[in-house]
């Protein structure tokens, strides 16, 4: 049974980090057989052979590609075409971006890089998944009370600074108070009217240096955790201080320039089971960021649960040490952080 098992691998090692697609892959009935013959006189490499010396160096990564592939598959079996299609498309765009040469030394092949990109995608669903598994009803309940809020319609003008990396200390200090003064006039117009909205609208268009919004009286629209760049995260949570029809007193600064921002309506927030799914994802990914061991382990627990018996016992001995390594290397990088 031990050789059975032997020449299970050794083919397909074979086939993954020599034979390519399309190639004849010889059928033995036991591991003596020649897998390549040489001259009378010569001697000719037994699959036995051929195994013993892959295994020294190819034989691990071989061995976790075929088994990963083959449960991950079993798996996923509705993901599969998704991430193959995605994998040809990461690899032509590799292509375009760095050259086909580039690409064939980085994976050996074209249709290598796709396997590989293929497999770590799946690999990634299950690290993924595996992380969701630890999550605690607790947990996920505390951050949607806490981070889950219903979109808000916000409006905004933005007086821009004009400083550069340039701008001397005295210039971005004069540059920055008539940006001020700019805002501080703009919102004592809005103190003084009687219709917020509607004079707000009047002055984006008059004032706000955002030409994507001024023209629409400076409205963002209905926006949430993510829907717009980071550069509006302030505005955001501004925002959510508010009530309706209010407008912010105080100045508002971001990486754009200084702003003052209406809200002008807002949603109810979701319900938990609709924000249900995205709150695991969120959470699986801050603790896979946490602890880098997970994607380790994930995989691990995922190839002993599906009855994982390394027979070889070489291959048994690499297998534990890589592991340990791996976890081993992971600490350490997170404790030099």
């Amino acid at each position: 049974m031990k050789n059975k098992t032997k020449k299970i691998i050794a083919l397909g090692a074979c086939t993954l980090l020599l034979c390519g697609c399309g190639k004849t892959i010889p059928t033995l009935s036991d591991g003596s057989q020649a897998v390549v013959s040489l001259n009378e006189g010569m001697e000719s490499i037994s699959a036995n052979a051929l195994y013993e010396k892959m295994k020294e160096n190819y034989s691990l990564n071989a061995m976790l590609s075929l088994l990963d592939t083959e449960i991950l598959e079993a798996k996923y079996p509705d993901d599969l075409e998704k991430s193959k299609d995605q994998a040809k498309s990461t690899i032509e765009s590799l292509i375009k971006t760095y050259g086909e040469d580039q690409v064939i030394a980085m994976y050996g092949s074209k249709e290598a890089g796709i396997e590989t990109i293929y497999l770590n995608d799946l690999r990634n669903k299950a690290i993924l998944d595996y992380a969701k598994s630890l999550l605690t009803e607790d947990e996920i309940n505390a951050y949607y009370e806490k981070n889950i809020y219903g979109d808000v319609t916000v409006r905004h003008i933005l007086i821009k600074t004009g400083v550069t990396e340039d701008t001397s200390d005295e210039d971005k200090e004069k540059l920055e108070n008539e940006a001020k003064a700019k805002i501080d006039e703009i919102r004592k117009k809005l103190d003084e009217s009687e219709d917020k909205l509607a004079t707000f609208e009047s002055l984006a268009k008059e004032y706000s240096e955002d030409d994507a919004t001024k023209d629409n009286g400076g409205n963002l629209g209905a926006i949430n955790t993510g829907t717009l760049s980071s550069a509006y995260d302030e505005i955001l949570k501004e925002a959510r201080e508010l009530k309706d029809g209010e407008y912010s007193k105080d100045l508002i600064t971001t990486s754009l320039g200084y702003h003052i921002i209406y809200r002008e309506k807002s949603a109810e927030k979701p319900s938990l089971e609709d924000s249900k799914a995205d709150i695991e994802e969120t959470l699986a990914n801050e603790k896979l960021n946490e602890d880098g061991t997970l994607q380790v382990t994930a995989l691990d627990e995922l190839r002993k649960e599906n009855g994982m018996n390394i027979n070889d016992s070489d291959i048994k001995e690499k297998y534990s040490a890589y592991i340990a390594n791996q976890i081993a290397s992971i600490k350490a990088s997170e404790t030099n952080k």
